[in-house]
């Protein structure tokens, strides 16, 4: 216990954006990004024994995601934005904390850790349980949309509007901030994977051609687009045939990708839409001239923020590096843990 107290003091406060497809890992009082890796973890089959000696975790298991054989499990155990397999979360969480330390797996960080908006206890509870037994002496937990809000610097703590469209792996969070509390806000489960899960059953659908998560996510990134493009594109995708089940290439463009996109993006634009209509009418007001700003990966989808202006009406931004707003976010609330005490829910360790 005293041990754990003195190694405790030498340790650095680490913010944590725990995601859906990604997990970023800040330091307090350091600049940059110090773990932006999948939240992939590959074990052996059956078990939570990571492989590699514990190093098979991020980058290193998503290249074997769809390629594993039969006596290897690789497991995303974060499913729309919550943690669906605890030992699984734990031993990413303890790696990624480590990585973060350089290795060091004696030091005990306080953590904060963003977490949806609406989460629910047990939910929180699983965050909370899995950071401690990963190694944190302390955690704090932040609702996303605030993370992200002052991570892409707005001005969340005055008396007006801030309204922020966070796309992740899992949800789509928007909210409108104001004194730095959530005024109004919607969530929903449509985000990056359900992209990827609509050009998978497009290809299919269209070309009776079966593709794999990465291979979607390529597409994706490559040609996916949410609004007309000045130039259409195109990608040449392989996979296999779902008749003759033999290796097969197609030719696709971005018009059929944006077609295929189109049922999931409609389903943002209904959670922009009633965010609004649930914002009272003064902060309203305010997001006439200010708009919203687009954070997270799904930001990077071409055109969304163009979509999203046509069908709503109202001025669009993408946050600069939207990516890692949410990590950014939780390192300013670390450096101002006394401002922001009364915002941040903290667990029971310490």
């Amino acid at each position: 216990m005293v041990v754990g107290r003195i190694l405790g003091l030498f340790s650095k406060d680490l913010g944590i954006d725990l995601g859906t497809a990604n997990t970023l890992v800040v330091v307090r009082g350091e600049e940059g990004i110090a773990v932006n890796e999948p939240s992939v973890v590959a074990v052996k089959k059956g078990t939570s024994i990571v492989l590699n000696d514990g190093k098979a975790v991020g980058l290193e298991a998503k290249r074997m995601l769809g390629k594993a054989p039969i006596n290897i499990d690789v497991i995303r155990p974060m499913k729309e934005g919550v943690i669906a397999d605890f030992k699984i979360a734990e031993a990413m969480i303890s790696y990624f904390i480590a990585k973060a330390h350089n290795r060091s797996w004696l030091l005990r960080p306080r953590v904060l850790i963003a977490v949806p908006l609406g989460s629910t206890t047990v939910e929180k509870r699983a965050v909370y349980n899995s950071a401690e037994r990963a190694g944190a002496r302390k955690v704090y937990l932040v609702e996303q949309s605030r993370a992200s809000g002052i991570g892409a610097g707005l001005p969340i703590g005055e008396p007006r509007a801030s309204m922020i469209v966070d796309i992740g792996g899992g949800t789509t969070q928007v909210a409108v901030l104001s004194l730095a509390d959530v005024a109004a806000s919607h969530t929903v489960r449509i985000a990056g994977d359900k992209f990827d899960e609509a050009i998978i059953s497009y290809i299919k659908r269209a070309y009776n051609l079966l593709i794999g998560e990465q291979t979607a996510e390529r597409i994706k990134i490559e040609i996916g687009s949410a609004f007309p493009l000045e130039k259409e594109l195109t990608l040449e995708v392989k996979g296999m045939d779902a008749v003759d089940r033999l290796p097969s290439k197609e030719t696709i463009t971005s018009e059929e990708i944006r077609e295929a996109l189109r049922e999931p993006l409609a389903g943002i634009v209904e959670a922009v839409k009633k965010t609004l209509e649930k914002t009272p009418p003064e902060l309203a007001a305010d997001l006439v001239d200010s708009g919203m700003v687009l954070t997270g990966g799904g930001a990077l989808l071409r055109g969304v923020d163009k979509l999203l202006s046509n069908e709503c009406g109202l001025p669009v931004k993408i946050a600069e590096d939207p990516l890692t707003c949410v990590a950014r976010g939780t390192r300013i609330f670390l450096e101002n843990l006394e401002l922001y005490t009364s915002i941040l829910e903290s667990g029971d360790s310490e």
